[in-house]
């Protein structure tokens, strides 16, 4: 949690605050229209015919011609309501992207190469199938993303990772969690969620990234203006990312680990520390962004430290950070303690004491005050 929980009011008068989530708060409030429905209006050519490397230069064509269209629509130059909705458009070409990926699946960089889309299970134990835990008004997220009536939070099922310590582990190692949705289904959760008051939508776990061809699917039949929020553990593959820039408006991804060996040992993934960082980086150059690290006990030398040293260097103008106190040992840390000895206890206050000083020597932004 944040290290200090003010009002919503008080978040939302905090200047630093209102800076960094400018683009969030104009269309959490209808003032600026969610980047998915300004792909909506961006003509794309292609067809079914077109093979892999065709789309993606197409996609690659539309890109810098996305980013004149958001800036004009940001600027209040142009208006979506002018243009005409387009036969196939920008949303609809990266949706079809994503189908002929689960042929062989990279959505994450374990790259797996199943075929979900045939019915073969990845690294993630699902096929093509997007499968939904719950969803619901969450109050508990950050102060500065929940509004009035909370974050519209939908938990998918299975994980890119194998967390030792996992708190939504129910979620995370049990694929069959849930209820199959397709993409009107789930576009008619995130409808509901948004009439409802929801401030955004929110996509977590488990994990979203192995459900973002429903996900995407979804956003195309969604005809309701919403924040995109993507909430990820940032294992996403670069073709993901490439895809996701130009739909999230707002990214709250987790990096929680400043070494490729811990993160081996504690969630079982390779090449963590180069991969979540390029993520990092790719998703502030395109969204607001609240970065969230868990402090583990005894990590703050081999963890917090480089992570946020990393954050400060590359995203210290663009990120809030949440530095968060509230690890507990659970599933298999919880089980096997003599395994994980060095996670398996709390942290102490004077861990999470100077894990706060340690983000306010870097002068980051990491808790909201008035």
């Amino acid at each position: 949690m944040w290290a200090l929980r003010p009002s919503a009011l008080t978040v939302w008068r905090n200047k630093e605050v209102r800076k960094r989530l400018d683009w969030y708060y104009g269309v959490m409030t209808d003032a600026k229209p969610a980047k998915f429905l300004i792909c909506k209006k961006l003509p794309a050519d292609f067809s079914q015919r077109s093979d892999e490397a065709e789309l993606w230069e197409e996609h690659e064509r539309l890109v810098p011609e996305f980013a004149k269209l958001h800036a004009s629509v940001s600027k209040g130059e142009a208006g979506l309501g002018d243009l005409p909705a387009p036969e196939k458009s920008f949303l609809d070409l990266k949706a079809e992207i994503l189908r002929r990926i689960l042929r062989s699946c990279h959505l994450c960089e374990r790259r797996c190469g199943a075929d979900r889309a045939g019915g073969e299970k990845g690294h993630c134990k699902l096929d093509h199938q997007a499968r939904v835990s719950t969803w619901f008004h969450h109050f508990g997220e950050e102060p500065p993303i929940v509004g009035g009536g909370g974050s519209g939070t939908i938990f998918f099922t299975s994980c890119t990772f194998s967390c030792a310590a996992c708190q939504n582990h129910d979620i995370s190692t049990d694929p069959d969690n849930g209820a199959v949705v397709d993409g009107r289904r789930l576009a008619s959760i995130m409808r509901s969620l948004r009439a409802q008051g929801a401030s955004n939508i929110n996509v977590v776990g488990g994990e979203p990234t192995m459900h973002s061809a429903t996900i995407v699917e979804a956003l195309k039949h969604l005809d309701v203006n919403v924040p995109f929020l993507w909430n990820s553990n940032m294992y996403c593959s670069l073709e993901l990312m490439k895809i996701l820039s130009e739909i999230v408006d707002i990214w709250l991804p987790d990096f929680k680990y400043g070494n490729d060996g811990c993160a081996q040992r504690l969630s079982s993934v390779k090449n963590y520390f180069s991969v979540v960082s390029r993520n990092h980086g790719i998703a502030g150059k395109n969204g607001d962004m609240i970065i969230r690290h868990l402090v583990l006990p005894g990590h703050l030398e081999c963890c917090t430290k480089p992570v946020l040293d990393w954050i400060a260097r590359n995203l210290g103008e663009r990120a809030l950070v949440n530095v968060m106190e509230q690890y507990r040992p659970e599933h298999l840390v919880a089980r096997h303690p003599e395994k994980y000895p060095d996670i398996a206890r709390r942290l102490t206050r004077g861990e999470i004491e100077r894990a706060y000083g340690y983000a306010r020597e870097l002068g980051l932004v990491f808790e909201p005050v008035s």
